[in-house]
């Protein structure tokens, strides 16, 4: 008797471990959920999805035809470092605030104006020395000779070198001839390590499924932060925080599903690259 009872004990744990493992993510996210679950800090709404849907009613809407179905509340998430740099040979002190979405960097609040190419620095592990040459090419316009960018650096062409070749390996740069290039449609990542900040932070409570889920690590943001603004960089505090995004939807006339979002901070439209002109169109049923 005592053995079929181990044996049925066995037989539930290694049902119970194969489950576990086979559902690894499902458990990731139940504890998650379960300890997420509250109050989390966010940027403070300016517009409603009403006042957005009134305002740009005319492009989302067209005719009567097309009705505005319940609009959906997501969160992005995003991180928030205080940190310390020199500019004008002085100590500076300031925020940055940093997508963990789209790995780009917030420059304004009030614009939503952002960095381009850090997403591509952190999915290509750059490294100190590969964005020295990343921003002495952003300094002129993003091309420049060999030569000319080894005066720029004023480092020995058998130290840059290897720099160079493991830059265009990641297709970070690109050579034409005696030409390096940035690699990047309308670079912008030879910026200030400072985000013009005038937003209030507020706590709202929230269940997990609004909360978009990371494309990026803090680490990833931090390690691409320190490799991009130099050695006088650093980090003295990190929140993640989290920016209000409206979904709206139009049903259109086929029944169909047109699905816009939108920044409830500047009311602007945000316009995901995976969605053409910043609309998603879901098919209807059947």
């Amino acid at each position: 008797m005592r053995k079929i009872q181990l044996l049925v004990i066995s037989l539930i744990l290694l049902g119970g471990g194969w489950w576990l493992w086979s559902n690894k993510g499902d458990v990731k996210n139940i504890v998650t959920r379960y300890v997420e679950n509250g109050e989390f800090q966010t940027l403070e709404a300016r517009y409603t999805p009403q006042q957005i849907m009134d305002a740009h009613s005319r492009e989302l809407l067209g005719d009567t035809s097309y009705q505005y179905k319940e609009p959906q509340y997501k969160y992005h998430p995003y991180l928030l470092m205080e940190v310390k740099f020199t500019a004008d040979k002085k100590t500076r002190e300031g925020v940055i605030l940093w997508s963990l979405t789209d790995g780009e960097m917030v420059l304004n609040t009030e614009t939503w104006e952002r960095t381009h190419g850090f997403e591509d620095a952190i999915n290509a592990q750059a490294t100190r020395e590969e964005f020295k040459i990343l921003n002495a090419l952003a300094k002129f316009n993003g091309i420049r000779t060999k030569e000319d960018l080894l005066a720029d650096l004023q480092l020995e062409a058998d130290v840059v070198n290897p720099w160079i070749e493991s830059a265009i390996q990641k297709q970070l740069i690109t050579r034409k001839g005696n030409l390096l290039q940035l690699h990047f449609e309308n670079p912008k990542i030879l910026v200030t390590p400072q985000t013009k900040f005038n937003r209030m932070l507020v706590s709202k409570p929230y269940n997990y499924s609004q909360r978009v889920s990371e494309k990026y690590t803090p680490s990833q943001i931090e390690r691409v932060a320190k490799c991009a603004f130099g050695h006088d960089f650093s980090i003295r505090r990190i929140t993640e925080v989290y920016l209000p995004v409206y979904a709206i939807h139009v049903e259109n006339p086929d029944g169909s599903l047109t699905i816009t979002h939108w920044n409830a901070v500047t009311g602007q439209m945000i316009n995901p690259k995976y969605f053409k002109n910043g609309q998603e169109r879901i098919k209807p049923a059947g």
